[in-house]
């Protein structure tokens, strides 16, 4: 196997070698001299180097915001506000590996036992690292006193399959510093379990928990704070190692978020989202192609306000009245209905337009 040196250089995308690297327990050479490995890290954007969804901030349990993350957050009180944030030319916490963006998690408690919080991200096929001794690691600080954070493996056999399995971490204090902090955790062997459809490890960062959750996050407990977080990896392994991005170039983490999500923007002025035929007088059918096979069928279309759409032209007079998603839709090719009552030339050749920069079409086939 060839050896490269694995620190990412974002401008170019080249593998690079670093030095004086901050690790737990000191100084390390983290990204000096060790082999690059394609898919090492579990975790597909641990950088934050990916926000196709172009989030500013999320509250909403469920939601997602850098690709690939999402968070869970409920109970009777309590909230978690996920916003991006951008680095200081270099304050990054490794230095030499000049990483563009964080993530920012901002807790607020309340009183209530049955209220928590967490940063998570599903990695495909519930398979991944059964029976394995497996190390999280990631870069966290946090905005006052000394708060504790906790780690979760969930085992999700998916629609139709087994039970979750969960398994937990002692939970750990951090401080108002950037540090690497490591947990490892054994993943039980899925023998005799039903793997179902849409089957994931799910890695958990707790960042607040009520008592009602203590079993899950090791009596974390209710916090009110905010946890800095950056550099997030999973691997098999009792130790950390090297931290490196999955694919180790931003092309090829783009490709691998694209899998699960794909957003085409307009950008800028007048720009073409696909091309297709009206199959009736009142309706088209527009093809988009996929920069990548996505996971599975998307099974949802993400839209701006009509006015920012046209067809045929960019004029005002184009506008559909609908946007949605057609089951033709396929992992190669994004399939979209664009409506508009006795407006079209049955057979006809038509294109769909942005008439705004704020245009956009994004497919969804996350798990």
């Amino acid at each position: 196997m060839a050896t490269f040196p694995s620190k990412v250089n974002y401008a170019t995308g080249d593998i690079l070698t670093a030095t004086n690297m901050n690790d737990v327990g000191g100084a390390i050479n983290l990204l000096q001299s060790a082999q690059f490995a394609a898919g090492k890290n579990a975790i597909i954007n641990g950088d934050f180097g990916i926000n196709q969804r172009a989030f500013t901030s999320n509250t909403s349990s469920g939601s997602f915001n850098f690709d690939r993350f999402f968070q869970i957050n409920g109970g009777a009180t309590g909230t978690l506000t996920i916003t991006p944030q951008t680095f200081t030319a270099g304050t990054a916490p490794v230095a030499g590996y000049e990483s563009t963006n964080f993530v920012r998690c901002v807790t607020a408690a309340g009183a209530s036992t049955n209220t928590y919080a967490l940063l998570e991200q599903k990695i495909e096929d519930v398979r991944t690292f059964a029976g394995q001794t497996v190390t999280a690691s990631f870069w966290v600080k946090a905005g006052s006193g000394t708060p504790n954070i906790s780690v979760e493996l969930e085992q999700s056999f998916g629609s139709g399959g087994s039970a979750s399995v969960f398994t937990s971490v002692t939970k750990t204090a951090i401080t108002t510093s950037w540090a690497r902090y490591s947990f490892t955790v054994p993943v039980p062997s899925i023998s005799g379990k039903t793997i179902g459809t849409g089957s994931a490890l799910i890695l958990s960062i707790w960042l607040s928990a009520g008592s009602d959750l203590n079993t899950r996050s090791n009596s974390l407990g209710l916090q009110n704070n905010t946890f800095d977080i950056w550099g997030v990896q999973l691997e098999a392994a009792s130790t950390a190692s090297n931290f490196q991005i999955a694919t180790g170039t931003k092309q090829g983490e783009l490709a691998a978020c694209q899998r699960y999500y794909y957003r085409l923007n307009s950008a800028s002025g007048t720009k073409t989202l696909g091309t297709g035929y009206a199959y009736s007088t009142a309706a088209l059918l527009i093809i988009t192609p996929f920069p990548v096979t996505m996971r599975s069928i998307p099974t949802s279309l993400e839209t701006t306000a009509m006015a920012t759409y046209g067809y045929e032209s960019a004029s005002a007079g184009n506008t559909p009245t609908t946007v949605t998603l057609s089951s033709a839709t396929n992992e190669f090719l994004g399939s979209t209905n664009i409506a508009k009552a006795a407006s079209f030339v049955a057979g006809n050749c038509y294109a769909l337009l942005s008439n705004a920069t704020a245009a956009y079409l994004a497919w969804s086939a996350e798990l």
